[in-house]
């Protein structure tokens, strides 16, 4: 059985900023609050969180990202899921559609569903909103 998640998030930004916004180490600490690395090609680095997750960037282009993602809390060995962004313009600014593939389990997918919300897509917008203004 597939623990698989797939979002919709509306952000205020336009898709460039907005893919500045999941890209830019600087940027990522500014609106998650916690220590990050990124590194912008195929192969490298990934960390959110104060390295709560880590991973690999698979992916690159002006509207896709996608990564490996491997939650601290997990189990030693348990595979890394994925993430996969896909940004398209919307009258609003951009829509930011996200598949998150290859839970472990149930729980994790669960948790997971509301912390997109409340840790990753709802500090960005409120970021965009009030400091950024692009």
């Amino acid at each position: 059985m597939a623990f698989d998640l797939e979002l919709e998030f509306i952000l205020s930004g336009k898709p460039k900023r907005v893919m500045q916004l999941l890209t830019d180490p600087v940027l990522i600490r500014k609106w998650s609050g916690g220590e990050a690395v990124f590194e912008k090609m195929v192969g490298g680095r990934f960390e959110m969180f104060d390295g709560w997750v880590t991973g690999k960037v698979t992916k690159v282009s002006e509207n896709e990202l996608a990564y490996t993602w491997t939650a601290g809390d997990w189990e030693d060995g348990t595979p890394a899921s994925e993430v996969h962004y896909l940004l398209k313009p919307d009258e609003a600014g951009t829509k930011v559609i996200v598949h998150h593939t290859g839970f472990p389990n149930e729980k994790e997918r669960d948790s997971h569903k509301t912390g997109w919300t409340d840790f990753f897509f709802d500090p960005m917008e409120d970021f965009i909103l009030i400091i950024d203004k692009s």
